[in-house]
């Protein structure tokens, strides 16, 4: 009878540690000038004072998770909890567009890349304030690398560019579009070339709205100031660029020549890696499903070049 007792108790207290997660989970909402950002923090349950590691997402309404109203993937949810798990504390948070309320949807009309800028800013001084971690890192993703960035020139100890241009937005805009309608390439110039003088644009061919939209071109006009090389040359911390081989959004050219604006970085270019962090072996199509697949693993090689990246700081 007591052998068996045993045995229980055993089996119990065995299971408890194994089901004992390494991290606890906070929302955390966090007051800008702009907006309230509302995000998620994630805290190591066996570490005094950890890393925190603030991610950044990129492109439109993107949430905490790295999904949208069109996609979920939950890239970026993977990641925090993939760090978390390994002793790293993560803030992600919605981007601000989602966080207005229906009183005040007009005032996203006025949004530029200045204000995502201003609002990183004022995330990092929170938890600079709260002296809680042993170092602060800023990790963007996509369009977030650029404004993480150029928002850690003060109280940041490294920063990590995961799928980031390394070219204007113009550029950009230009070259794709002449690869998906060449016909529009002469109409994208002119108005590129307008936006870029600061001016706004009433008239142009309605193929382009999308892209275009009048409500839009004030943000573009402010993002299109930034070149990225020229910000990453300004930082004076530890720099990491990632970019996946299979990411059919940044190029491995564009992380390439990140890493030839500031040549104390480090560059690690990961194999089958697409844009949201997920292995790709096959073709396009199988390239696009995993936009849709939120239960699709992202890659472990992406979690572990975090790891030592970190750890070097650390040292």
């Amino acid at each position: 009878m007591n052998i068996k007792l045993t045995l229980i108790l055993t089996f119990i207290s065995t299971f408890a540690v194994a089901q004992e997660k390494y991290y606890s989970e906070t929302e955390l909402s966090i007051p800008t000038n702009s907006v309230t950002i509302n995000g998620t923090l994630l805290t190591p349950n066996f570490v005094k004072k950890s890393v925190l590691l603030i991610l950044i997402p990129g492109s439109g309404p993107t949430d905490r998770n790295g999904n949208s109203s069109l996609t979920k993937n939950n890239s970026l949810k993977f990641l925090a909890e993939g760090l978390a798990e390994n002793n790293i504390a993560t803030y992600r948070f919605d981007k601000s567009v989602l966080s207005y309320t229906k009183d005040n949807k007009e005032k996203i009309d006025y949004l530029t890349f200045d204000i995502f800028i201003e609002e990183i800013k004022t995330v990092i001084q929170h938890f600079k304030m709260a002296t809680t971690y042993s170092k602060i890192i800023v990790a963007g993703h996509s369009q977030g690398s650029l404004v993480g960035m150029i928002a850690s020139t003060t109280d940041v100890d490294g920063f990590i560019s995961i799928a980031g241009a390394g070219r204007t937005i113009d550029e950009i805009l230009v070259e794709q579009i002449s690869k998906q309608a060449p016909f529009l390439k002469d109409e994208t110039v002119r108005i590129i070339t307008e936006l870029k003088k600061g001016n706004t644009v009433d008239e142009f061919n309605p193929m382009l709205i999308s892209i275009f939209n009048k409500s839009v071109q004030p943000f573009l006009i402010s993002w299109m100031k930034y070149n990225p090389q020229e910000e990453l040359k300004k930082l004076r911390i530890p720099i990491l660029i990632i970019n996946g081989t299979n990411d059919i959004q940044v190029s491995v050219t564009d992380a390439e020549l990140l890493h030839a604006a500031k040549s104390t970085s480090q560059l690690q270019l990961i194999e089958n890696m697409n844009h949201i962090f997920k292995e790709i072996k096959g073709d396009l199509n199988e390239n696009m499903q995993s936009y849709y697949n939120p239960d699709l693993p992202i890659m472990d090689e992406l979690t572990s070049t975090i790891l030592k990246f970190i750890s070097e700081i650390r040292i």
